[in-house]
Formats: C-alpha cells, sequence, structure tokens
C-alpha cells in the first residue's frame, strides 16, 4: 500500500467507522457466538502472497463484527463506561501516523512535554493541590499509564523501594529479605482485584480492611489493622484508598484515612478510576477532599472523559520517589539534556520502556470539547443515572442496594440470590442490553452503569421496559418453581 493507496483506504475506513457508530444501536450489543468461532473462520497459517485491502476488509463484519460486544452502544450498562469519542479516533490516527517511540525526551521531546503539561491542565481542571502539578519548577508531577492497575502496582513498588531503604538506613543490620518478609499493604475490602495483584507481583502481604455499612473504608478500622501488625512485628508501608468503588460507586472517607497514613508513615495511594473524571463538575469536587493526604492519585479519563482507552492519568507529589524505584540509565538510553531538570524521562515512571503518543488524543478532547463540553457530558450520565434509579424506587418489586452519587445504581428484585442470578441470565440472554453483577455482602446485585456518549432517556426508558417485561416473566414462572 502506497500514499496514494492510503489516503483512499483511509477515506473508506473513516467512513465505516463513522457508519458503525452512528448507527451502532441497531446491532445485538452482546455478541451470539460461542468461545472458538473465529478459528474457524479463518485460515491456520498466514498468507505467503499479500492479499488486497478489499478482502480484508469485507472480512470485517464478517470475521470480527459477530464476535464484538458494542462497548459504545446505548444499550451497554455494564462495568464502567469506555471513552470514546471522534477526535480521540482522530489524535490516535495521527498517534499512529507519527509513530514515535517516547521513552525519553531526546526519543520525541513533543511527546513528553505535551504529556507533562497535559497532566498539568488536567490536574487543574480537578482542582489538584499544587503540589501534584509539574509547573516549571515543581517536584510532582503526572504520567500517562495504561490503566489503574499499572498506577497502583507503581505506586506500590515506589512504596516498598522508599520504605526498605529508609528502614535499611535506620537498621543497618536488616537485609532486603528481612524488611521484605515484614511489609503490609492495606486496602478496603471493596477495593479493585488489581490492588491485591499488585501487592502479588510486588511480592508483599496484602490485607483487607472492612468496610462500614455503606461499602467505606473508615480510619478506625485501619488504625486498628495497623496497631495489631506493629504489635506483631510487621511493617505497614501502603494503603490504596479507593474513590467511587467498582462494584457500587463508594467512596472511602480520605479525610479520616489521609492523617492516618501520614502519622504512620504508609504511603497513600488513591484510586479513583471511574469517579475521577466526575471531579471536573464542582459539585462532585467534595469527593475528592482529603487528596493532599495522597503520595499519588490516579482516574482513567478513558472512562468517562471521551478519551480512548488506553489513558490512564496518574500524578505522584514527588516524582523523584518513582524515579528513584525504578530508574536504570544505559548508555544507549542517555541524552544530553536528562539532567538539566526542565524536563524528564517517562521510562522511569512506568513497568515498560517504550510508550505511545497518548496525550495527544488528551490535547484533542480537551480543547475541541472544552472544560464546560465535559462537564455537561458527566452531568447528562448521571441525570440519567437519577433517573433510572427513580424508576427502579416506584416498583415494590425491586430495592436499591447502595446510595446512587454518580452514573451507577445497583439495584436487584427482592428475594434470593438464585433468583436475582436467573433474572440477570434472562436480561443478557435477549442481548437487547448488557448488564454485570456484583455482590454486596450477600447480596448478589445487578448494577446499571450509564456508558455511552450516545445515551439518552429513551434507551434508558427502554431497558427499564425490559427490564420489568423480564421480572414480570420470572416472577410467575419463580413462585410455582419455588413450591414444588
Amino acid at each position: 500500500m502506497d500514499a496514494t493507496e492510503f489516503r483512499k483506504r483511509g477515506k473508506e475506513m473513516v467512513d465505516y467507522i463513522a457508519d458503525y457508530i452512528e448507527t451502532i444501536h441497531k446491532r445485538p450489543v452482546y455478541p451470539d457466538v460461542e468461545p472458538g468461532y473465529l478459528r474457524c473462520l479463518i485460515p491456520e497459517s498466514a498468507p505467503q502472497e499479500p492479499e488486497s485491502f478489499e478482502d480484508v476488509f469485507k472480512d470485517i463484519e464478517r470475521i470480527i463484527m459477530p464476535g464484538v460486544t458494542h462497548w459504545n452502544s446505548p444499550y451497554f450498562f455494564a462495568y464502567f463506561p469506555v471513552a470514546h469519542s471522534f477526535p480521540a479516533l482522530l489524535a490516535d490516527i495521527l498517534s499512529g501516523g507519527i509513530g514515535c517511540m517516547g521513552f525519553s525526551w531526546a526519543a520525541s521531546p513533543a511527546c513528553t512535554e505535551l504529556e507533562t503539561v497535559m497532566l498539568d491542565w488536567l490536574g487543574k481542571m480537578i482542582n489538584l493541590p499544587e503540589e501534584f502539578l509539574a509547573g516549571r519548577d515543581g517536584e510532582g508531577g503526572g504520567v500517562i499509564q495504561g490503566s489503574a492497575s499499572e498506577a497502583t502496582l507503581v505506586s506500590l513498588l515506589a512504596a516498598r523501594t522508599k520504605t526498605v531503604r529508609c528502614f535499611q538506613l535506620e537498621n543497618p543490620e536488616l537485609t532486603e529479605s528481612d524488611i521484605m518478609g515484614r511489609l503490609v499493604a492495606y486496602a478496603s475490602d471493596m477495593a479493585h482485584c488489581s490492588v491485591e495483584r499488585a501487592a502479588l507481583i510486588g511480592g508483599v502481604k496484602m490485607k483487607n480492611i472492612p468496610s462500614d455499612d455503606k461499602f467505606i473504608a473508615r480510619g478506625s478500622a485501619l488504625q486498628k489493622a495497623l496497631d495489631e501488625d506493629k504489635a506483631a512485628g510487621l511493617i505497614p508501608f501502603f494503603f490504596c484508598a479507593t474513590l467511587g468503588t467498582t462494584a457500587c460507586c463508594s467512596f472511602d472517607k480520605l479525610l479520616e484515612l489521609g492523617p492516618i497514613c501520614n502519622k504512620e508513615n504508609l504511603w497513600l495511594h488513591i484510586d479513583a478510576a471511574y469517579a475521577g473524571s466526575s471531579f471536573i463538575c464542582p459539585e462532585f469536587r467534595y469527593l475528592l477532599n482529603g487528596v493532599e493526604y495522597a503520595n499519588s492519585f490516579n482516574f482513567n479519563p478513558h472512562k468517562w472523559l471521551l478519551i480512548n482507552f488506553d489513558c490512564s492519568a496518574m500524578w505522584v507529589k514527588k516524582r523523584s520517589d518513582l524515579i528513584g524505584a525504578f530508574k536504570l540509565d544505559p548508555l544507549y538510553l542517555q541524552h544530553n539534556h536528562q539532567e538539566s531538570g526542565l524536563i524528564t524521562d517517562y521510562r522511569h515512571w512506568q513497568i515498560p520502556l517504550g510508550r505511545r503518543f497518548r496525550s495527544l488524543k488528551m490535547w484533542f478532547v480537551l480543547r475541541m470539547y472544552g472544560v464546560k463540553g465535559l462537564q455537561e457530558h458527566i452531568r447528562q450520565h448521571v441525570k440519567l443515572s437519577h433517573e433510572f434509579e427513580q424508576l427502579v424506587l416506584q416498583d415494590e418489586r425491586f430495592e436499591i442496594c447502595s446510595e446512587v452519587i454518580l452514573g451507577l445504581v445497583c439495584f436487584r428484585l427482592k428475594g434470593s440470590n438464585e433468583l436475582n442470578e436467573e433474572f440477570l441470565k434472562n436480561i443478557n440472554d435477549t442481548k437487547k442490553i448488557h448488564l454485570v453483577p456484583c455482590q454486596l455482602r450477600e447480596k448478589f446485585v445487578l448494577r446499571f452503569a450509564i456508558c455511552s456518549r450516545t445515551v439518552e432517556s429513551n434507551h434508558v426508558q427502554l431497558a427499564w421496559q425490559l427490564i420489568t417485561k423480564l421480572a414480570t416473566e420470572l416472577l410467575k414462572a419463580w413462585e410455582p418453581k419455588q413450591c414444588q
């Protein structure tokens, strides 16, 4: 393919994508395929001779689309949103076209510098404390990670390194393995499973702090665990607080947890993967109160700020804590400006070496939507979630299982877990809408998340009509079955 054909085929692909997005509501939201469906549709080996673009293009609908879950359908209410917009798509085309590998400033100065500035822009949008911003001479700063999971892992590893070095300075007789065996990290029992995975990869113990009756981690529970573990000779070093838990969008009490972490010398990392985008709205900024106590903070613009995956924003108060944990400096990666103090090499802030020009899509979206446009997007989703909440509350057969704050409603039929498991199966089997469950204490609960950029009230109303219809059918069949 030469440049002339690329121009032609590029226009065709843009048209296909635009048509796909405009008509996505007409497709079944969930695919009707079985595991292994794709292997029998393609050859066992790559072709020896080149194939035409036409042949490849026609196989998109024949092979790929039948197995796609349409995350951007207005009938997709599962998990959390995956951000999606035309400006971000265009920026990804430009990023791919430039094709730089931005592991250092010298590898592509614009790639590094735009990311630094964009993270400052975004930090100011959510009113982060000044210490988290790079500015012209700040000690903190932001970086784009691939996911919140990576941000949690990076922060835990940095905290581990910092703690080990401090303990060795105070206790020279202790080896690294002596200290590592006593380290303990903490998180709420409602924290995402990626926090536990970070501890697994980091080779440290992880303990879950029991949340209260509203699924919130409180300071008293953390302090109790710290006191017990210190008495047992362990070394607490890291706590991950969650703002907007995956199961029910609950918010840990930062104003209680933060002072304890600071007093006990625990690294406080805040995971706000979903909810963090809402902090650009002044009416939701209170949910971030207490961030001033944190060492690191993360949320995913690729969830709710219309910036396509992958784009996970992470800030630290002291970037030297990250660089000190990950810096390796072989001659082939060195350059003349790395000690200037004016720039940073992001290879020292992350697990991989290579990195794409991801800040381009943030730059495009923030400029073409503006803060006000993104605020309106967030507010529309929150409005729709409360609309669904009211529909649920008006039907006495259902119950709301947690407070509705942002764009997630947790609900269920009043009755057994088995009833609700069957109910969810019946909903998803229609392939008209898609939901996923969560476990809140002993209850099996259905999650209704407002996700699509194009979702409107009529989609929520149609979803509710289907839900109530299936509830009526299930309850009618369920009662005789239970009496047998």
